[in-house]
């Protein structure tokens, strides 16, 4: 079965082929950072407009790279959502239309499962169950996995999610966007203990989230000490120091109340060095297992998305549907 994934949820077009015997063929992915560098943000316009100008060239890019033609396919999956609403449209528009051209199904998946699932297709996989961490720019939250399709809820952030908090954080010390990896590489030169931080939630005896406080925190210590660029990098090795300290504490409990022995990170702060390294010690110390989709893949991609479809059509694809529409908000748990 061979698959073209579609993802444009947001700021990145990617596109992937995957097939169910041979595995992922080839994916490709256009960043919409530069562009939106200008702003210190997505656009929302602007992100659907690149995306329309984008999806096709990258999908003959992934079917020479894999060469595979365009009547081979079995399938188009796309993300339905969560996400923008404009550039969810332009993907869905574009599989929908080359689905019924091909006379083929196109596949709308959820974009956190594709996550969520994408460390299956790293080169040690996990089995199922397991809890998975789910850790974004738009969504921190902790999941029991027992198959495909079959996920619950435990617990997830009340205000701002991990990513958002690095982004903010961005901000208030002048980085550039993206927020988040600019933060992590200045705190790689920080001072570790200088300034303390707050770990919100981390003693509440559940597994819900908030970072919020915490960058208000970082707000209020930044005004209170000098600008130089040697504060700042105490600064952001504070903050980080404190989220790692909190997602590390939640991820912990997960495990234990749940009595599973297998932890899955996924979305794109699961790419964080530091993060990695506190989940990897912590693995070392408790005796559990630690998962990570390839760096590669740690950011939206095409490969996630026809993976996910793979997965779930597996005993065989639904039949061809001409009904349109995307889902800007929607509930992981009820993605059927």
């Amino acid at each position: 079965m061979l698959i073209l994934g579609v993802e444009s949820s947001c700021d990145e077009t990617g596109l992937a082929l995957y097939d169910s015997d041979a595995g992922l063929l080839a994916h490709a992915l256009h960043s919409q950072v530069a562009m939106h560098q200008e702003y210190g943000g997505v656009v929302p316009e602007l992100a659907s407009r690149d995306h329309i100008r984008r999806v096709i060239p990258l999908a003959r890019e992934v079917l020479a790279q894999a060469g595979r033609e365009l009547n081979a396919l079995d399938a188009v999956a796309f993300t339905e959502g969560p996400g923008l609403a404009g550039a969810l449209l332009v993907g869905a528009a574009f599989a929908k239309s080359l689905a019924f051209a091909l006379g083929v199904p196109a596949v709308g998946i959820h974009h956190l499962e594709g996550h969520l699932l994408s460390p299956l297709l790293s080169k040690r996989p996990p089995a199922f169950p397991f809890v998975a961490l789910l850790v974004s720019g738009g969504h921190t939250q902790l999941m029991r996995v027992t198959g495909v399709g079959n996920y619950e809820l435990l617990g997830e952030t009340q205000d701002d999610a991990a990513g958002e908090a690095f982004d903010k954080t961005a901000k208030l010390l002048g980085l550039d966007y993206p927020g988040g990896p600019a933060v992590s590489k200045l705190a790689e030169s920080g001072r570790p203990g200088r300034f303390k931080l707050p770990r919100p939630m981390i003693g509440s005896n559940d597994l819900e989230f908030s970072f919020s406080g915490l960058k208000t925190a970082v707000m209020l210590l930044a005004r209170s000490q000098p600008g130089d660029a040697a504060t700042h990098a105490d600064i952001a090795r504070a903050f980080q120091d404190a989220v790692v300290d909190v997602l590390v504490a939640k991820c912990m409990s997960a495990l234990q109340r749940t009595s599973l022995e297998r932890l899955v990170v996924a979305g794109g702060v699961g790419a964080n060095r530091q993060l990695r390294a506190g989940l990897d010690a912590a693995a070392a110390r408790q005796g559990f297992e630690v998962f990570y989709p390839e760096l590669e893949l740690c950011t939206d991609n095409g490969a996630m998305i026809a993976f996910a479809a793979a997965l779930r059509w597996k005993g065989g694809l639904p039949k061809p549907d001409t009904t349109f529409s995307v889902r800007p908000r929607w509930e992981l748990s009820l993605a059927g």
